[in-house]
């Protein structure tokens, strides 16, 4: 009689046990909120929240950032996921995870930020322009307006806007190596020698309202910095009389100046 192998019950191989359904999970995590399941929920789904970051991806938009925000929108998806009502939960997760990338293109990514119509409007041209581009050749203002179904006027106004939507750097280079400078020297500085130059004209003008002797004791006095006493002894009169001079002199160019202001905010 051939023997026979015992096989012990210990080193009998068992099955793993089949992951839970989703829709039982669903429920238990809706009836109890255990952490431990919502943390499987959110595992078992981070590869559709991973397709839709993927999908709004850009060159500038790093893919961490995007994960990031698109994990948010799963969470919340979760969170607020009714199973009772019968639908599949990737019907409800993807507009929601789709909405917070949005929400966060909106109100995170715009240096300057125009009003909300005018980004979103933006941000549908950035779409319609990926989908129209073929052949490597951009897309015309009006092929995205037929796309959008809007005046090309608007679709000119999201375009400039979009500009805004990132910043430069005032010490980025201008090109590649070193010595090409850097975007802040080529900008301009508020120059205070175009408003000496103004004010000169208008002093000129004004000085032609009053004497040549009053003329030559206001440059003593204000241009030479010359003491009053030190003007008269220059003219053989008293520091009364220099000081009375002064006072005329200016007091004629002040009317002078409020003639002249008078009439240019009539004409």
């Amino acid at each position: 009689m051939p023997s026979q192998t015992l096989i012990s019950p210990a080193r009998v191989p068992r099955q793993a046990a089949p992951p839970p359904d989703e829709s039982a999970l669903f429920h238990r995590y809706h009836a109890t909120r255990d952490p431990a399941v919502r943390d499987q929920l959110i595992e078992r789904f981070l590869p559709l929240a991973r397709s839709i970051a993927l999908r709004f991806s850009t060159r500038r938009d790093t893919l961490e950032d995007l994960l990031q925000v698109a994990t948010i929108g799963l969470i919340n998806a979760v969170d607020r996921f009714d199973p009772a009502r019968g639908a599949a939960f990737s019907t409800y997760a993807v507009p929601t995870i789709s909405g917070e990338i949005k929400r966060y293109f909106r109100d995170r990514t715009w240096t300057v930020r125009p009003p909300r119509a005018l980004q979103e409007l933006a941000l549908r041209v950035d779409a319609a322009v990926v989908a129209l581009t073929e052949d490597r050749r951009a897309p015309t203002v009006a092929e995205i307006a037929r796309k959008l179904d809007e005046p090309e006027e608007r679709v000119l106004e999201a375009l400039h806007a979009h500009h805004a939507r990132y910043g430069v750097s005032m010490q980025a280079q201008l090109g590649s190596d070193d010595d090409s400078g850097r975007l802040e020297d080529r900008l301009g500085i508020d120059d205070d020698a175009f408003e000496v130059a103004e004010e000169r004209v208008v002093l000129e003008r004004l000085l032609r309202m009053v004497t040549e002797r009053d003329r030559r004791v206001l440059r003593m006095h204000f241009e030479l910095d010359m003491t009053q006493r030190e003007i008269g002894e220059v003219l053989g009169v008293s520091q009364m009389q220099v000081s009375r001079i002064i006072r005329h002199a200016l007091r004629r160019m002040r009317l002078g100046a409020a003639r002249s202001e008078e009439l240019l905010v009539s004409a």
